[in-house]
């Protein structure tokens, strides 16, 4: 059987390679189990006798509870949800784009990359492929192109 104080030691040292797996890859949630563990090797380094009795899981829940509540309220200010992002077509009013594939009038064949997205578009007279155009007006997923 180990010694007390070298499983402390253990403990810190594992508990201390996942803080570190944590902090160069973040977001894996090696944070509770790598506080946890160093923790709980301090305690365990000062006070040897109390990894090998019955008080150990009960420091485990003291120590794991209020650090797991506290690493995902630190997460949930870090990264706060956001709404999904959507395209009102109004939005789209004035935009400039690029034609990707030629446009035709009453044709929604056309394709326009406006900022990051692919539309189908038409216009009102035949624009060739690289060619910059603002939207003058939507409905739906198709819009309606000019020459810039």
């Amino acid at each position: 059987m180990i010694d007390a104080q070298t499983l402390a030691l253990i403990f810190i040292v594992v508990g201390a390679i996942l803080l570190i797996v944590e902090a160069l890859t973040p977001g894996v949630f090696m944070l509770i189990p790598g506080t946890v563990l160093v923790l709980l090797g301090i305690i365990g380094y000062v006070f040897p006798d109390i990894l090998y009795s019955w008080y150990a899981p009960v420091l485990i829940l003291l120590i794991g509870v209020p650090v797991t509540i506290g690493t995902v309220k630190a997460y949930q200010l870090l990264a706060k949800p956001e709404p999904p992002t959507t395209t009102v077509t109004d939005s789209l009013l004035g935009k400039e784009g690029v034609v990707t594939v030629r446009t035709q009038p009453d044709n929604i064949m056309g394709k326009v990359r406006i900022e990051s997205e692919l539309w189908s578009a038409t216009s009102d007279e035949p624009i060739e492929v690289g060619t910059e155009v603002v939207v003058r007006r939507s409905r739906g997923v198709h819009v309606t192109v000019a020459k810039k």
